[in-house]
């Protein structure tokens, strides 16, 4: 049908980047881990398999594509560590001794409760702010206490909504006895306590942020001490009193200055920012104290029947 002429080889409709896709696919599938092997890197494993399709079970690692050489590689966990914090660090990390690394991990422990303490108050504040505000407006809007009383709950967990109740408690006791408020510094001193008691609370667990800051930066002296003595000792035995041989022991036992000051610094800033919200928590209250006591003198003045309906 040519006439002797060769025959024409089909068209591949299918394009390069399918097939490329397709065989990736296949890669994935079977769990290989080295899809397109060179002659040089291709090896049998001992029971006689092909090292290409070893399964990725076997090397728990990152796998990624390197798309220079058309064959992925893997990148394991220790890598993607010394590329945020540099391969020198690590090393000198994974190379102290015994005492170092345990001041490290006294160092990390610190930190991590340091950093959960900041966190949750970080919350607590924010959210007691936003609730307070809330709450104030809400109390200016009330003609009487029994308005606000029944809708106080769900202002929680603003310090304000317990001063609040401190006041309302004393003012049923005193309306219950005599029928009529005869002690307004009692309603006050109430106030008091229980904007005590809310404050407590608020500065519950923050005395961690200041230990954290104050001991940790002496911690990590300690162990730089101990890694110098070492150095020097090392140095001593050697009997090589050169700069290069006492340089790398010096270097791993700043390493546990550098631990405390990161353990240090986040602690204290983050306490003086709590302390200072809190304290203008604290302020809050007081000046609701005094809009209470207004709210309590103006429902004295009304008539006993309208006070308590």
């Amino acid at each position: 049908m040519w006439r002797g002429r060769p025959r024409p080889r089909p068209l591949n409709l299918i394009p390069d980047e399918l097939q490329f896709t397709r065989s990736i696919a296949q890669t994935v599938q079977r769990g290989c881990a080295n899809p397109y092997p060179s002659p040089s890197t291709e090896r049998r494993q001992p029971n006689g398999t092909d090292d290409r399709y070893d399964t990725l079970a076997n090397h728990p690692a990152t796998v990624v594509y390197n798309l220079e050489q058309g064959s992925p590689y893997t990148m394991h966990f220790p890598s993607v560590l010394r590329s945020f914090v540099g391969g020198e660090i690590v090393d000198l990390v994974l190379q102290t001794g015994p005492v170092a690394k345990t001041v490290l991990l006294l160092l990390i422990a610190f930190s991590v409760l340091s950093w959960a303490v900041i966190l949750s108050k970080w919350r607590l504040i924010r959210r007691a702010r936003g609730q307070s505000g809330r709450f104030v407006r809400a109390f200016r809007k009330a003609q009487r206490l029994q308005d606000i009383a029944s809708v106080a709950e769900q202002f929680r967990p603003s310090p304000l909504v317990g001063v609040f109740e401190g006041a309302v408690e004393e003012f049923k006791r005193q309306m219950g006895m005599t029928g009529s408020i005869h002690n307004v510094v009692a309603i006050q001193r109430a106030m008091q306590v229980a904007s005590s008691e809310e404050i407590t609370r608020l500065e519950r667990n923050v005395p961690w942020l200041a230990i954290t800051g104050a001991v940790t930066p002496f911690i990590g002296l300690f162990g730089t001490v101990w890694g110098i003595i070492d150095a020097f000792h090392g140095l001593g035995t050697a009997g090589a009193a050169t700069l290069r041989a006492v340089a790398p022991g010096i270097s791993e036992a700043l390493i546990t200055t550098a631990a405390g000051l990161a353990a240090a610094i986040p602690a204290v800033i983050a306490y003086n920012l709590i302390i200072g919200s809190i304290r203008e928590l604290a302020s809050r209250n007081d000046d609701f104290t005094l809009e209470m006591l207004n709210l309590v003198e103006r429902q004295q003045a009304m008539p006993v029947t309208e006070v308590r309906r």
